[in-house]
């Protein structure tokens, strides 16, 4: 079995540049607050899971002023996600973890719902298929693992749309691929998404608001 990397995309918490559709409902230093608690959150149950190296994939790069601000993991890694639109930026990412031996889970912070629990399960069900996904219910997806890389499921996808999902798995059809589903889960991304937020995030969300 190869060694699976979880590799965590995420953006610095910067007031004004995160979570821009839950302004209107936390205002921007309270978007960036609960960005910054969803990147502790994904990181922790990245660690927990314990199935290999975590890696956090950084926008901007690492050591740029707008993550001085942000404590890290010590036992975590970090990269520089680069240019282009997201498609670009992950496959950049998937191509690097498999040419080097490994196995790889993409997973973004907007979904609390990717507990550690459901990570192992990913990277279990990685070593025999070539690629897990977890759908979200807005119809993108909060995981993908591959343990082959195709560049054809990067490319020309309408991301940040309800397709995403449907034509990814499309893709991995037409390359004959063996994909596990997991659960579909709830990204927070609007309003409408904060009932789903864990109690212990809605708690302080809210102390922060009082």
């Amino acid at each position: 079995m190869k060694p699976v990397r979880i590799v965590i995309f995420a953006k610095a918490p910067v007031p004004g540049r995160v979570k821009t559709r839950l302004i209107p409902a936390l205002g921007a230093a309270g978007a960036a607050r609960l960005a910054a608690r969803m990147l502790d959150l994904a990181l922790e149950q990245a660690l927990e899971a314990a199935v290999g190296p975590v890696e956090l994939c950084m926008s901007p790069a690492p050591g740029v002023a707008a993550w001085a601000a942000i404590p890290l993991p010590a036992a975590i890694e970090t990269s520089d996600q680069g240019e282009g639109d997201l498609g670009e930026r992950m496959a950049r990412a998937a191509r690097r973890v498999i040419e080097n031996g490994e196995s790889v889970l993409l997973i973004g912070t907007d979904c609390p719902q990717l507990t550690a629990a459901r990570l192992s399960e990913a990277a279990a069900r990685l070593a025999e298929h070539e690629a897990v996904l977890h759908r979200a219910e807005d119809g993108g997806y909060p995981l993908l693992g591959l343990q082959a890389f195709d560049a054809s499921l990067f490319e020309d996808i309408p991301w940040s749309t309800s397709a995403v999902a449907d034509l990814t798995l499309a893709r991995m059809r037409a390359l004959k691929w063996r994909v596990w589903l997991g659960d579909a889960l709830h990204d927070i991304d609007e309003a409408a998404d904060l009932v789903h937020l864990p109690a212990h995030l809605r708690a302080a969300m809210q102390l922060h608001r009082e």
